[in-house]
C-alpha cells in the first residue's frame, strides 16, 4: 500500500490536535515578549532554512535531495517540541505559542521557499541522473498546506469553542498519538527505502547530522546575543532545532505536490538524529542543573 495514505491522515489529525491546544494566549505572547518570540521565530522561519541551503548546496548533494533538506528545514514547529521543553525546563508557554504562531505562519513562508529552492535548482541545471528535473506546482502546495493544515486547525479551534469538554478529552488523547506517529512513519519509510537510505547515508547523514547541530549551536549563539534568559534560551534551541518531520513526508510524497517519497528521506533521517541529539542536549541540561542545585545547597 502507497504509505501516503498513511501520511495524509495522520498530519491532518496532528494538526487539528494542534487546534484543540490553541488559546488566544499563545498569540498575545507577540505583543506580551515581542523579543522572545521575534528571536525564535527568526531562527525558525528564516535562519534554519538559509542554513540547511548552504550545507545541502556545497554537500553537492543529488537534486532530490538538495530540495528535501531544505524542505525539512521549513518545517517548524516539531509536535514533540513542548514536550521536550517542559523536560528541560525550559518556558513551556512560550515554546507553545512559537509552535502556535510558527505553524499558521509557515503555510505561507514554506511554499515561498519551496519555490525559490527549486526555481535556484533549475537555474543551476541540478538534476539527477534517475530522477530527473524537480518540479514544485506552488499552487498544489498552496491548496494542500489549506486542506492538511489551515482546515483541521480551524476546526480545532472550533471544536474547543463549542464543545470544551470533549475538546479537553480529545486533546488528551491524541496528543499521545503525535510522537508514535512520527515514529510509525519513518519506520514505514525507512523499511520501504531501507536500500537508498543505506546508500546515500554517508554523504547526506552527515549533512542532516551537520544541519541539526548547527541548529542548536546558532539558536543559542542568537539567544545569547540577544541576552535571553538561560529558559528562554534552551526554549528556543528546541523549538528551532525540532522540526515537523510529518509535514516535510506529507509534502514530499504527496501526490499532489512532488510527488516523490525519497525526497522525504532527508526528513527521515533528520527526525532520526534531531531526537538524539535533543535528548542529549535535555539531558546534559538536567544533569548540570542538579549539579548547580547541589552546590547551591552546600
Amino acid at each position: 500500500m502507497n504509505p501516503i495514505f498513511f501520511v495524509l491522515p495522520i498530519i491532518a489529525i496532528l494538526t487539528y490536535t494542534l487546534g484543540l491546544s490553541l488559546k488566544l494566549d499563545d498569540f498575545r505572547l507577540l505583543i506580551k515578549r515581542p523579543l522572545p518570540m521575534f528571536v525564535g521565530l527568526f531562527g525558525q522561519l528564516i535562519l534554519l532554512p538559509v542554513i540547511a541551503f548552504v550545507i545541502a548546496y556545497y554537500s553537492n548533494l543529488p537534486v532530490i535531495f538538495f530540495v528535501g533538506v531544505v524542505l525539512i528545514a521549513c518545517c517548524p514547529g516539531g509536535p514533540s517540541s513542548n514536550i521536550f521543553t517542559y523536560v528541560a525546563k525550559g518556558d513551556v508557554a512560550l515554546s507553545v505559542s512559537m509552535t502556535a504562531v510558527s505553524s499558521i505562519v509557515t503555510l505561507f513562508t514554506l511554499p515561498f521557499i519551496m519555490a525559490l529552492t527549486v526555481d535556484f535548482a533549475l537555474a543551476q541545471g541540478m538534476t539527477d541522473t534517475i530522477l530527473g528535473r524537480v518540479e514544485l506546482p506552488v499552487g498544489n502546495l498552496l491548496i494542500q498546506n489549506v486542506v492538511l493544515m489551515l482546515i483541521p486547525i480551524l476546526l480545532g479551534v472550533a471544536t474547543k469553542f463549542y464543545f470544551k469538554n470533549a475538546a479537553v478529552k480529545l486533546e488528551k488523547v491524541l496528543s499521545k498519538f503525535a510522537f508514535p506517529a512520527l515514529i510509525f512513519l519513518a519506520t514505514i519509510f525507512f523499511v520501504k527505502h531501507y536500500h537508498n537510505i543505506a546508500n546515500h547515508l554517508d554523504k547526506l547523514g552527515l549533512c542532516v547530522l551537520a544541519l541539526v547541530l548547527i541548529a542548536v549551536a546558532t539558536s543559542s549563539l542568537l539567544s545569547t546575543l540577544f541576552k535571553q534568559s538561560s529558559k528562554i534560551k534552551r526554549t528556543i534551541v528546541i523549538e528551532v532545532a525540532m522540526q515537523n518531520a510529518a509535514q516535510a513526508i506529507a509534502i514530499a510524497s504527496s501526490p499532489f505536490v512532488f510527488n516523490n517519497e525519497i525526497m522525504a528521506i532527508p526528513a527521515i533521517i533528520y527526525a532520526l538524529f534531531m531526537n538524539v541529539v535533543l535528548l542529549t542536549y535535555v539531558g546534559f541540561l538536567t544533569v548540570r542543573d542538579k549539579k548547580v542545585v547541589a552546590i547551591s545547597d552546600q
